[in-house]
């Protein structure tokens, strides 16, 4: 029967015939599978016999193959596979991220008084969460709970949540106790009022002071002090020098009071005098209206240097917060709001030296 097939059809039979002989995984059913097929093969016609022995044959190869022991090796062995935690998808996971002036990351369970992550030269915003207390804030930022009264104009200690806070390293000095000092020589020493003395040390007109004891004088002046002296005021930290990067933000006008209360200078001129983004940055804060912590209105540029530039007892602010300024774009107009004499702004450098 052999000799009068085709090539094809013997090359066929080959296969079956080392599929069903050669290998212990084709069982004696597949022999006899093999053999029907055979004779049903040469019982048809060519084309169609041609047609269903190329079909078995394509398939007794995937067989073939199939059957053939694997020897287990370094390149096909299992891997072994890692452990998965079971608490991969707790709400560790999941919780839920609040910004803090754009790079602090706090989860709504970790406690206010660990995440102290600003810096204390800067003036910070943050988003009250729910569960907050006006006074776990002021500890997270190291402030008393009235910088942030002042700097919110708040009357009582009602926040609410979604409420955008102002952080203000409160703008001072700090004067040491000596030996006949009292409350109203200090402010009288550092040109502060003795009410905000009060209320922002928690004292009252007829607290006692102790030698040693450090009273911080909200918006007071570096009083310069001689060779000989301790010294009773906070000594300025040195600022790093960015020589160009600052331009003047008004345009004419005089310098009426050097550095003072937060590395600022006071520039005056008359109302409504433009004033100037003094570098390129994006707007922190933009106040419009009240007391500000004695600022009035005012705003915050951040700078790519990571510095900050503070603006004043304006008359009008121009730029919203979130909006990028230029070099030398008018952000606002001069006025005399907050704490202020006279038409002037008074202009902040915050992490460098102020040039002016």
């Amino acid at each position: 029967m052999e000799s009068g097939l085709k090539s094809t059809d013997q090359t066929f039979i080959s296969k079956c015939r080392r599929v069903g002989s050669g290998k212990s995984a084709v069982n004696i059913g597949t022999s006899l599978i093999l053999n029907i097929i055979l004779l049903t093969s040469l019982s048809t016609p060519l084309p169609v016999q041609a047609g269903v022995i190329s079909f078995f044959s394509n398939l007794f190869s995937s067989v073939e193959a199939e059957t053939e022991e694997i020897q287990p090796n370094l390149q096909n062995m299992a891997l072994l596979q890692a452990a998965i935690s079971p608490n991969q998808n707790s709400l560790g996971t999941k919780e839920e991220i609040t910004i803090v002036d754009g790079t602090s990351l706090l989860p709504d369970t970790q406690k206010l008084a660990d995440t102290k992550t600003i810096n204390e030269e800067q003036i910070s915003i943050y988003v009250v969460r729910k569960g907050d207390t006006l006074p776990a804030i002021a500890k997270m930022f190291g402030v008393s709970d009235n910088t942030i009264r002042w700097g919110n104009n708040i009357s009582g200690s009602t926040i609410t949540v979604g409420q955008t806070l102002v952080i203000l390293p409160i703008s001072g000095v700090q004067h040491v106790v000596k030996s006949g000092d009292t409350l109203q020589s200090i402010a009288k020493l550092h040109k502060g009022d003795l009410d905000e003395i009060l209320q922002y040390n928690n004292l009252s007109k007829n607290s006692k002071l102790a030698i040693g004891d450090i009273i911080v004088v909200p918006d007071g002046e570096v009083v310069p002090t001689s060779s000989g002296s301790s010294g009773n005021v906070r000594t300025s930290p040195a600022y790093p020098v960015y020589e160009g990067y600052y331009m003047r933000p008004i345009i004419g006008g005089i310098k009426t009071q050097g550095i003072h209360g937060y590395n600022g200078v006071d520039l005056a001129s008359s109302y409504g005098t433009n004033i100037l983004a003094s570098a390129e940055g994006d707007v922190l804060i933009s106040r419009n209206s009240g007391w500000n912590g004695g600022y009035g209105s005012y705003i915050v540029i951040k700078h790519p240097n990571g510095t900050q530039t503070l603006y004043a007892h304006m008359s009008a602010t121009l730029v919203g917060a979130g909006t990028h300024v230029e070099q030398g774009q008018v952000i606002g107009k001069m006025g005399s709001t907050g704490k202020s004499t006279g038409s002037h702004v008074h202009f902040e450098i915050r992490g460098a030296k102020n040039p002016f």
